[in-house]
């Protein structure tokens, strides 16, 4: 009970036991403190639609705002994808363009030194962004993997082994970009 006489109690919603009443000796202010004002009832149910709906409203809103942010997000990711990879291939043609200019003046030895660093600076800059070359001389053939381009026999390397590499294979983070060109052994 709520201690309220006439009043429903908050757990069952039932009227308290009370001594009978005769309805003559009811008043009409009495009644009314009894029963539950509906206008009231109907203020509170209004307020709180009004209230969902502010909710609402808020959390479309905000929703929204997410979804623009997610497809901004994507788009700068796709258009600024390769900005750190160009800027380490920058590197590379630098180190072309020296030897190019270098080349008039320099000997045969420096000129394959440079192209040695070159192609370390090269091969540096790919795998520092997981592209992972395929050499696969001496393992066996592999068509996920190889592509054939010709057989030929031989004593020193056992038969579906590829012999030679003519062009090496690479992939990027376990993805295959370019078979590797081989000649496999005959059988």
């Amino acid at each position: 009970m709520n201690g309220q006489a006439g009043r429903p109690d908050d757990e069952n919603n039932e009227l308290p036991v009370t001594e009978e009443v005769a309805p003559a000796d009811i008043e009409v202010s009495e009644l009314l403190e009894r029963a539950d004002d509906p206008l009231s009832d109907l203020q509170l149910a209004q307020a709180k639609a009004e209230e969902n709906w502010d909710r609402y409203l808020r959390t479309a809103a905000e929703l929204e705002n997410v979804r623009k942010r997610a497809s901004r997000d994507v788009e700068n990711a796709h258009r600024y994808a390769l900005e750190r990879f160009g800027r380490e291939l920058l590197a590379v043609k630098d180190s072309l363009e020296m030897g190019l200019l270098a080349a008039d003046s320099a000997s045969v030895e420096s000129l394959i030194e440079g192209s040695r660093a070159t192609l370390k600076i090269l091969g540096g800059t790919l795998q520092q962004f997981g592209f992972e070359e395929l050499d696969p001389a001496g393992e066996p053939f592999d068509p996920e993997f190889h592509e054939a381009i010709s057989m030929q026999p031989s004593d020193e390397v056992e038969p579906g082994s590829v012999l030679t590499v003519v062009q090496k294979g690479y992939s990027l983070n376990g993805r295959l970009l370019r078979p590797a060109m081989v000649v496999v052994v005959a059988e």
